[in-house]
């Protein structure tokens, strides 16, 4: 489960097996009990959270945003060529 990066004491992170078949691009937020997940492709949304309220989700979307760039390239770095565009 490879981390991204952590801010805010939550961790920015993907499952090496994301399925089959695979997902499109997201992220995994963790912390304090709570979880979320994001999609970074087609644009930046929420597609689960738990236990985090409406502030919380405005400061991780802001976070993906920020660091789009950084969280694809791992994504692509991790997965290679075999990940949907």
């Amino acid at each position: 489960m490879p981390v991204v990066f952590r801010q805010g004491g939550l961790r920015y992170y993907f499952f090496s097996n994301e399925g089959s078949p695979q997902e499109v691009p997201h992220i995994h937020v963790k912390g304090g009990g709570r979880d979320a997940k994001i999609w970074i492709e087609p644009e930046v949304s929420i597609a689960d959270s738990y236990g985090f309220n409406s502030r919380d989700l405005s400061g991780i979307l802001r976070a993906v945003i920020d660091n789009r760039d950084l969280i694809l390239k791992a994504w692509h770095d991790h997965f290679g060529n075999s990940c949907p565009l």
